[in-house]
């Protein structure tokens, strides 16, 4: 066996270093669980904190933190239908369903599992194929990533069923807000009205905060006058492990979530609410039962938490053999990395093999503490249910401004938060689809780099999707998903007319 990998293991599990992997899942839970707090926001006030640490203890405490975040996010999508992460925002479409009907244990026991497993397998493939998949990844070109991102926008079709039309005016707006900002190829302002502050753009969590958060709010103040007993979502629970049921009916999700969110990862700025999304829409393409997706099905909460999970070690793939960061947070670790004297790329494995597989063995003692403080927690966090409405539902508000302020230090956020808002709830009035403008919002930006990129570099010559393998093989991918949700969808309504027919 390698030196390096016995080296690794040892340095790994040393106590100093399992107790700051430890401690940074427990951070990681709480912070992940906040709305407005990101993962990115968590590790950068952590990270001052580490210049005093040496860099293996210092590099697990962040794993730990980057891990558990993910799961954390889960817990107030699940509890309280406000995404703790954008990750998480697919998870709020059937686990919040189920915590209304009195299954928030079992919600969570399923949100954690699947976290865990969807960890482990991105474990294995940063450990086994993690160079050759960071090949692959490394010839993505401009032309492939565009295809990549459009195949993530054909799922607007799935969450559109009942209407095509409204889902995609609800995505027309969202590329529309997109654009509000600085032109990403030439610099200059569009759609500001000579306000300074709209210079930078909407921020996706300033958005997503006011999107989820303040219907809810809203909603929660609506039903001020049901008892407790009828509206209280913790009602029933009884556990918190998953039925054997429950791990029988996910395996298919949780397989599909984890390959996904692993492979996503790897590519730069695909991240985690792609892989969530991508994850959920084919969960419900593949199951025998999708007419329960959104109405609190377990496959529906399984399959987005073994992406998001997956999409962490896949991320570390290309920023330890290649020096990229596959998202936000491990460009914030290369800078950690940097900051201890270590430069992340191949060099790091020849010259500091011990401390690459050291990183290796953290992330997978960092999914180990996870699922122990998640579920020995897990009693305790869901008793935030037990606060009258009268002091949760004001602290939640204070908490979403916060949140939206500490984004940019920018009191602006908080009226664009509130703006989105009123914008969510007049969707809901209007019975319009949420999820295709948040979509939207989360690739329309890159979206938009890339198609112009290639169209620059090829002179305007479409024909470039189609010569490129791997562009080709994307749009093929969201050829297909279109032609499959229309089917679905002509499926369902003839189902409709038979039922109608019978009664």
């Amino acid at each position: 066996m390698n030196p390096d990998i016995i080296d690794g293991f040892a340095q790994a599990t040393q106590y100093q270093t399992v107790f700051a992997t430890a401690a940074g899942c427990f951070t990681g839970l709480v912070v992940g669980m906040i709305p407005g707090l990101t993962i990115s926001t968590g590790i950068i006030i952590v990270l001052p904190l580490t210049f005093v640490l040496p860099p293996d203890v210092s590099i697990a405490l962040l794993l730990g933190l980057y891990v558990s975040g993910m799961t954390g996010g889960s817990f107030s999508a699940i509890l309280l239908n406000i995404p703790g992460t954008p990750s998480a925002s697919a998870t709020a479409m059937d686990g919040h369903p189920m915590a209304a009907g009195g299954d928030a244990g079992r919600a969570l026991g399923i949100a954690i599992t699947a976290s865990f497993i969807g960890g482990l397998v991105s474990f294995l493939c940063l450990y086994f194929i993690a160079p050759i998949l960071a090949d692959i990844a490394l010839k993505f070109q401009a032309p492939d990533l565009f295809s990549l991102l459009f195949f993530g926008l054909t799922i607007i079709c799935s969450f559109a069923a009942k209407s095509l039309v409204k889902g995609l005016l609800s995505a027309a707006i969202g590329l529309m807000i997109v654009t509000i900002g600085q032109d990403p190829m030439v610099g200059t302002a569009r759609f500001t009205f000579g306000q300074v502050n709209l210079i930078s753009g909407i921020h996706f969590l300033t958005a997503l905060i006011g999107l989820f958060a303040i219907p809810q709010l809203v909603d929660n103040f609506n039903d001020k006058l049901k008892s407790a007993a009828d509206s209280h979502p913790a009602k029933g629970i009884t556990c918190v492990l998953p039925r054997l049921s429950d791990l029988k009916a996910i395996k298919l999700p949780v397989s599909i979530g984890a390959l996904i969110g692993s492979f996503l990862g790897i590519l730069p700025g695909a991240g985690g609410p792609i892989a969530a999304f991508i994850s959920y829409d084919y969960a419900k393409k593949l199951s025998r039962q999708p007419e329960e997706f959104g109405k609190g099905s377990p496959q529906g909460i399984a399959a987005p938490e073994a992406a998001n999970n997956a999409v962490t070690g896949g991320a570390l793939i290309p920023m330890m053999t290649l020096g990229i960061p596959g998202d936000p947070v491990t460009a914030i670790l290369i800078g950690a990395l940097l900051i201890h004297g270590l430069a992340p790329g191949p060099l790091l494995f020849i010259e500091r093999g011990d401390f690459a597989y050291g990183i290796i063995f953290s992330f997978f003692w960092a999914n180990i503490f996870n699922i122990i403080i998640a579920f020995i927690g897990l009693r305790y966090l869901v008793k935030v249910l037990t606060i009258p409405r009268t002091f949760l539902m004001p602290t939640i508000a204070i908490l979403c401004v916060i949140g939206s302020y500490a984004l940019r230090n920018n009191f602006s956020d908080v009226y664009v938060m509130f703006g989105f808002g009123l914008l969510g709830l007049t969707m809901r009035w209007l019975s319009m689809p949420v999820v295709p403008l948040l979509l939207a919002l989360v690739l329309g930006r890159q979206l938009e780099e890339h198609l112009r990129v290639t169209l620059i570099s090829a002179k305007n010559d479409l024909t470039i999707f189609f010569t490129s393998p791997f562009s080709l093989f994307f749009l093929c991918l969201a050829a297909a998903s279109v032609v499959w949700s229309l089917y679905a969808e002509r499926k369902s309504k003839l189902k409709e007319k038979q039922m109608e027919t019978k009664s």
